[in-house]
């Protein structure tokens, strides 16, 4: 079953790569290849930091998956931009919750430290949206007062803490439920951090 969800992930940001790349006029190719580095993007980083074996070079299931949906999505565009705007949102927050919790069992399992299981679970959730964001010349969600990395940060703490105290699958739908009902009422309330909590400096204040 986690398999399967995990292939559903790849799917929900190969899509949203895809979206983003049609806004800049993209040819088919570039496009899928957008869907692609969205997808796998950050699991590859997470596992050349770790140095092992990159995972979809393992298992080429999920890199057909990836072209399939770029491709699908490509093609079917016109109705998927029909859909309610906060759908692939809320399907995007599912696949960040799962892709933290699988960063972090995968880490774990090398035999590295929780704190490092914790940062390549925010790794591996975000690098992939940071890599679209890039590539199709968007604003990141990581530099905005959006809840995004908050969310992904405090469930993969709460999930190393858990791991210490309860059976790992209890642990894993917990921190999964924390990250993703963060982020699915961070989107439908439009939520932000205050702004005590962010720093914005104005340089020109300190020049003549």
């Amino acid at each position: 079953m986690e398999y399967v969800l995990a292939q559903v992930g790849v799917v929900v940001f190969a899509m949203s790569g895809v979206l983003s790349a049609a806004r800049q006029r993209l040819d088919i190719f570039s496009i899928v290849v957008v869907g692609l580095l969205t997808a796998v993007g950050g699991g590859t980083l997470r596992d050349v930091i770790l140095d092992v074996p990159v995972f979809w070079l393992v298992d080429l299931t999920t890199f057909w998956v990836a072209i399939a949906a770029s491709f699908i999505t490509f093609i079917g565009i016109r109705f998927i931009l029909k859909l309610p705007p906060r759908l692939l949102s809320y399907l995007d927050a599912m696949g960040v919750a799962l892709f933290a919790v699988q960063a972090i069992d995968k880490t774990l399992v090398f035999g590295y430290p929780a704190a490092v299981a914790v940062v390549m679970g925010l790794i591996t959730s975000i690098a992939g949206g940071i890599i679209r964001d890039v590539v199709t010349n968007r604003p990141t969600l990581l530099l905005s007062r959006e809840l995004y990395a908050t969310p992904i940060m405090l469930g993969s703490i709460l999930y190393v803490v858990l791991l210490q105290e309860m059976a790992s699958p209890l642990c894993r739908l917990m921190a999964m439920g924390v990250i993703f009902g963060m982020r699915a009422i961070a989107i439908r309330w439009q939520l932000f951090l205050p702004l005590r909590l962010t720093l914005k400096i104005d340089l020109s204040e300190d020049n003549p």
